[in-house]
């Protein structure tokens, strides 16, 4: 039988940094059976205490942001008596960004989470992308930093909202077959990246769509040769247009969204 591997995260925040560090670097074992316990907003030597006797009863890896330097030592002390490796995920960084900048951290924290300017520009690109979902306020795309454009069900919406949370003005609209796309489409200043998925995944993708709906009927949506006619016609519509495109047919939405934001660093440097 194989053997199950634990892993603790505890952090003094929301824990963000620990999981996507943790779920980055677990991605690379796939057939390693691990369970994940977080525990967050450990501020206090109670709420330490609590969390270490988990480790203890379940021994594994423990990676950690603790701000405090009381909480750091307590956490260290104590994992070696149990016999549990831990790592300050932030340690490294902050020694060299000390050594760079000349200068010690403030042990402040949680303070990337702090409601600041960035904090609220998030808020307004979520916003933004909300407001121009779908084709929706398409005479506002002038405003806009990125347009994605696509058939149906190509990730657009995901990827808008991915963008949004990384402080991105990102508005998608749909193409239709058989109907031109709107002129804020054609008008917007914007990098305008078209999307587009293999015939065979897309008709797919928009099957398990419409059964989760309830919809079980054949129509033109999901019929194979339409729907190669209509990935066609959107990828000679972004050529025509001058349009950079994105296969994004094995692209996570990550993935697809690190990719538009190359293409914007590169429309930066050719305006410059």
């Amino acid at each position: 039988m194989d053997r199950k591997f634990h892993l603790h995260l505890i952090s003094d925040s929301t824990g963000d940094t620990l999981n996507a560090m943790a779920n980055a670097a677990l991605a690379q074992f796939e057939s390693v059976e691990v369970q994940i316990h977080a525990y967050s907003l450990v501020r206090s030597e109670h709420q330490l205490t609590r969390a270490l006797d988990q480790v203890a009863t379940m021994p594994g890896l423990v990676f950690f942001t603790l701000a405090k330097p009381v909480l750091n030592q307590k956490l260290l002390v104590r994992c070696a008596t149990i016999g549990a490796e831990c790592i300050d995920v932030l340690e490294a960084p902050l020694q060299v960004m000390g050594r760079f900048f000349g200068k010690t951290e403030s042990h402040k924290v949680g303070r990337q989470h702090q409601v600041d300017q960035r904090y609220l520009e998030r808020i307004e690109t979520m916003n933004f992308a909300i407001a121009h979902d779908d084709g929706q306020a398409v005479d506002g795309l002038n405003r806009a930093e990125v347009v994605l454009t696509g058939a149906s069900r190509t990730s657009k919406t995901p990827t808008c909202v991915y963008l949004a949370i990384r402080g991105i003005r990102a508005a998608n609209v749909p193409l239709v077959p058989g109907m031109p796309p709107p002129p804020g489409l054609l008008e917007t200043p914007a990098l305008v990246v078209g999307l587009w998925v293999s015939p065979d995944r897309l008709v797919q993708v928009r099957r398990n769509r419409l059964v989760t709906m309830g919809e079980g009927r054949d129509t033109d949506y999901v019929d194979l040769d339409q729907v190669r006619a209509e990935v066609n016609t959107t990828r000679q519509l972004f050529e025509a247009q001058g349009w950079p495109s994105l296969d994004v047919t094995r692209r996570s939405i990550e993935e697809t969204a690190a990719a538009v934001m190359n293409l914007m660093a590169e429309k930066r440097e050719r305006s410059s």
